[in-house]
């Protein structure tokens, strides 16, 4: 017996709301990641800025993006997104940085 094309998009119906259902917790827990992250580079900031040091700090940027490179790689998710996206964050943080030092 051959399955008619209402089983084939059903079944694929079915997959794809597992699919999103996955991708859907994915977010959630990057999003709370994120925030658990921010919370600790809002803190660095803060001692930053008590102890008048730089809002940046450049070997340990690169340090963080060539680590970063790698998990993605270990990952198998494309390491210039994987550095584009830590890029983002960084530049981020340094902000928040500089404007706990005004």
């Amino acid at each position: 017996m051959t399955d008619t094309p209402t089983d084939t998009a059903s079944r694929a119906a079915e997959l794809l709301k597992g699919h999103r259902a996955s991708i859907d917790r994915l977010d959630a827990i990057l999003v709370y990641t994120l925030g658990e992250r921010f919370k600790h580079t809002q803190a660095v900031g803060k001692l930053k800025a008590t102890h008048d040091l730089p809002p940046s700090d450049p070997a340990r940027e690169a340090a963080q993006i060539a680590r970063l490179e790698d998990l993605a790689k270990e990952a198998d998710l494309d390491p210039e997104f994987a550095k584009k996206f830590l890029n983002f964050i960084i530049a981020e943080v340094i902000q928040h940085h500089k404007s706990h030092q005004s």
